[in-house]
């Protein structure tokens, strides 16, 4: 790795302006939660989980993985962890941290190479394929003015498209694999076959409106569905996605 010149200031001079050799800039991504039941590893565990990436494929494609060891106390031992990273990384799930960990874990998963991170909101889908929040948030009175942003080509596969300060528009179809991430609505004028997350900040008044439904996962202000959970009746048809009552609803257009 090469290091910056420093230049030496001039005598009796100022120094001069160094350049910053990196940047600091807040991401937005979506982590999926495995969810280890207490137990044995053993080989109907990862029977289980190979028919569950067969079912979806290009939804944990390249996915940021988290363990969540609520349900797993006894996963505790640095090589039972280390086993299940590497099979699971084996798999292409890019398992990154452990959350819900007691302090045993902790230090488990340092020896696996993986980090401890605070719980994010959880949305498990129920039996009717929906989710149910937590506490309602409250949104900020004085909210930033929007700043939306407009696509007007294709979003391929493995492109993420962020609208930090509001809706994101999109003019053409968004690719499986692709992730479309807004603080706001999201717009898709064309074919929805990736990821898409409205209200990414918490709003949830924000929608998801588009051509044609074909998704991997749809979320407003993180609650979710994903495309198994969703009615075959909506697939290929306009539709828009909304927060009511609690509950993700997708409903057709026309």
């Amino acid at each position: 790795m090469s290091v910056p010149h420093q230049d030496i200031p001039p005598r009796g001079g100022a120094p001069a302006a160094a350049v910053k050799p990196f940047q600091i800039r807040g991401r937005y991504f979506t982590a999926v939660a495995l969810r280890p039941e207490d137990g044995p590893l053993d080989q109907a565990f990862y029977a289980a989980l190979d028919a569950q990436l067969r079912w979806n494929p290009h939804f944990f494609d390249g996915a940021p993985l988290i363990l969540d060891l609520a349900q797993a106390p006894g996963l505790s031992r640095p090589a039972e962890l280390r086993a299940l990273t590497d099979c699971l990384r084996s798999r292409g799930l890019a398992v990154f941290g452990v959350q819900n960990a007691t302090p045993e874990q902790i230090s488990a998963a340092e020896d696996a190479g993986l980090i401890t991170i605070a719980s994010g909101k959880d949305a498990p889908l129920n039996m009717e394929g929906s989710t149910r929040p937590g506490p309602r948030r409250e949104l900020p009175k004085k909210l930033r003015p929007p700043e939306n942003r407009l696509i007007t080509q294709p979003v391929r596969s493995g492109q993420t498209v962020v609208a930090e300060g509001g809706d994101l528009v999109v003019v053409g179809p968004v690719s499986s694999g692709a992730e479309l991430i807004a603080r706001g609505s999201i717009h898709v004028y064309g074919r929805l076959r990736g990821r898409a997350m409205a209200g990414a900040e918490g709003d949830e008044t924000a929608r998801i409106f588009c051509h044609s439904l074909d998704a991997e996962l749809l979320a407003v202000a993180g609650l979710y569905r994903t495309s198994e959970n969703l009615e075959p009746e909506l697939l290929n048809r306009p539709v828009q996605v909304f927060l009511q009552d609690e509950r993700l609803c997708v409903e057709a257009l026309g």
